[in-house]
């Protein structure tokens, strides 16, 4: 029986019965408002520092446009992706992850690639990384993540005992360690990495007809990656490295490019594919739903003001544009949520009016009225509620997304792991990655991970070897471990491992 200081409470002292899984309508969401911790605990992190950012602090960005370059409209009734060669003003915000404003370029983080697009239909704001995957596939369990990828809260450090206990007892995760540990996890430049909505989304036309899709962006430039030696040397020879390659290579007239592509799903082969379609640890094979190029983005103008361009830089998800929508993927629900919630912390309720984050090509007629900075004429004297008889805007209906099935016990569903969550690992590492790849791979985990206590190293590379025997193997030879062990504890259950390895 524990003890009552034991047992996980909310921030009134209410029980907390799973901390694991949100709540969702069926096993595959979508996440329920009436979540009450989940919203809470979203909440909370959201307010966790002030002014920065609390991830990407970070960043550089450019402005540019895109172009539409080959016919989607059977697919969207987005007005920007209407026609071919038609061009759409937009703004590119990149940046580091989990470290500071002031951490080094050369970090070995995730990147962030966010993009927001100027559309004569308002704001759609695409908010990206430079993997098409993420560490975990619940919003609820976002904010314990992102604690063990920033500082000991004792010692003010960072900290390799948090930062691997946790994706240890996160098999979900595995996926994405395994391309943050390869060269891709330091990219040599903001120019030479892809960029990916990681995340499904909802695309529908005229007809009212709906399919999923991910987007690719695919640089032009070539991807160029530091290995993890010349990473370490970067944070003391130029912390700045990559900021500073984005600014010089546009200003010099090197405008950086990349393709869109995209992969497109019907509702019918979601309903049965061999993978959920909305976790976001997993990725479409190209094999399955071969990308296809519809658009080319460039970079042509540095910020003239980086606090005014790139530090007020507000991004969305839920920022879309008709033509345009989410989907089931509980990691994009959450999201939809946190981003504008944080936004409204650390710049304000009138955040959108700022000249980056405001539409331009569509008016911005709504019943939003005063609040902190509001500095525009505040509605003036029209009315400020719907319905009105006064000739305030209203709704049109003609733009309604079309319905989609949900059904499902109200319930925090809990993902039953299974060797699905391994198999995309596995095939990254002997079917993807070259000789060479593999070897930066293993040195680069080796590196980082020896430095966590014994069991922990355990139970991690006991997943590296259920995504594929030599992965683990070869990481548990670089640590010094006990292979036969380490596979052992890999043909354990989850539950197994962690009491097999606990203190």
């Amino acid at each position: 029986m524990k003890k009552p200081k034991d047992i996980l409470t909310t921030g009134f002292g209410a029980p907390v019965e799973n901390d694991l899984n949100s709540q969702t309508a069926g096993p595959k969401g979508p996440v329920l408002m009436q979540d009450v911790h989940l919203l809470e605990k979203l909440a909370h992190f959201d307010r966790e520092r002030i002014p920065e950012r609390v991830v990407h602090a970070k960043g550089a960005g450019a402005h540019g446009y895109f172009e539409v370059t080959h016919d989607v409209s059977r697919y969207t009734r987005a007005k920007f992706l209407s026609e071919v060669g038609k061009k759409t003003e937009v703004f590119l915000r990149f940046s580091t992850v989990g470290g500071e404003r002031g951490s080094a370029d050369s970090e070995r983080d995730p990147r962030g690639f966010a993009l927001k697009f100027y559309t004569e239909e308002g704001i759609y704001d695409m908010v990206g990384n430079n993997t098409p995957i993420f560490f975990i596939r619940d919003p609820l369990k976002f904010p314990d993540f992102i604690h063990t990828q920033k500082r000991n809260p004792a010692t003010n450090l960072k900290d390799p005992d948090m930062f691997w206990d946790f994706l240890s007892l996160t098999p979900e995760s595995l996926h994405q360690v395994t391309i943050l540990f390869s060269d891709r996890g330091t990219p040599r430049s903001y120019r030479t990495m892809n960029g990916y909505s990681s995340h499904t989304y909802m695309w529908y036309n005229q007809k009212g007809e709906y399919c999923w899709v991910k987007l690719h962006f695919k640089t032009l430039q070539g991807i160029n990656n530091f290995t993890g030696e010349e990473a370490d040397r970067m944070r003391g020879e130029d912390p700045d490295c990559v900021t500073r390659d984005l600014h010089a290579a546009i200003a010099k007239g090197d405008y950086p490019a990349w393709r869109l592509e995209i992969q497109i799903m019907t509702p019918e082969q979601a309903k049965s594919y061999r993978f959920d379609p909305f976790d976001l640890t997993k990725v479409w094979p190209h094999a399955d739903f071969p990308p296809v190029e519809i658009g080319r983005l460039v970079l042509n103008r540095n910020p003239e003001n980086y606090f005014a361009e790139v530090e007020q830089a507000a991004f969305s998800p839920a920022n879309f544009v008709p033509g345009i929508g989410p989907s089931p993927d509980k990691m994009l629900q959450g999201r939809l949520f946190s981003y504008h919630d944080t936004h409204l912390h650390r710049l304000g309720p009138n955040y959108h009016l700022l000249p980056i984050n405001a539409p331009k090509g569509a008016a911005m007629n709504s019943y939003q009225r005063d609040g902190f900075m509001r500095f525009d004429a505040n509605g003036a004297g029209g009315p400020n509620y719907w319905p009105n008889s006064f000739g305030g805007a209203e709704p049109d209906a003609g733009v309604t997304p079309p319905p989609i099935d949900v059904a499902g016990m109200a319930a925090r569903h809990a993902f039953v792991l299974g060797d699905v969550d391994f198999v995309q690992v596995g095939d990254l590492y002997a079917r993807v990655m070259t000789d060479t790849d593999r070897d930066h791979l293993v040195r680069n985990i080796v590196g980082h991970l020896r430095n966590a206590q014994k069991r922990i190293q355990l139970r991690q590379t006991a997943l590296f070897y259920k995504a594929h025997p030599e992965y683990g193997a070869r990481v548990a030879k670089g640590l010094e471990l006990d292979v036969k062990e380490v596979e052992r504890l890999a043909k354990m259950s989850q539950e197994e491992r962690v009491a097999a390895t606990a203190k």
